[in-house]
């Protein structure tokens, strides 16, 4: 359960970063990024670990609101899930159609457009 609120973290950071503070995109990159401990990044900012905690919690909520309102990540996941089917039903039904495949490519980002 650890890793998988730690990769949902990740993930909604990557989307929404430049929605947070310096000081909030800073904490959550040592806490979930560089798998800092509460206490180091106290110590790192001179404040206390409740601080930290409490800064830290405070923008995971806020990551999970702007998701909420925005499904940017959601959106992002259900389309490299279709890009995915896509490619392997190309793979199977299309396995000789190079105009196709190039196409798929494109829109995977493994060919240039």
């Amino acid at each position: 359960m650890e890793l998988e609120k730690t990769n949902r973290m990740n993930d909604l950071f990557a989307f929404y970063r430049g929605l947070l503070t310096k000081k909030q995109q800073d904490y959550l990159e040592l806490y979930y990024g560089d798998d800092y401990s509460l206490g180091e990044i106290a110590d790192d900012f001179g404040v206390s670990r409740q601080a930290v905690y409490d800064n830290i919690r405070r923008s995971a909520h806020s990551l999970e609101q702007y998701e909420a309102k925005l499904h940017m990540l959601a959106k992002f996941t259900a389309s490299n899930g279709a890009v995915d089917a896509l490619s392997k039903y190309v793979k199977e039904h299309y396995p000789d159609d190079d105009d196709l495949r190039h196409l798929l490519g494109t829109v995977q980002g493994t060919v240039d457009a």
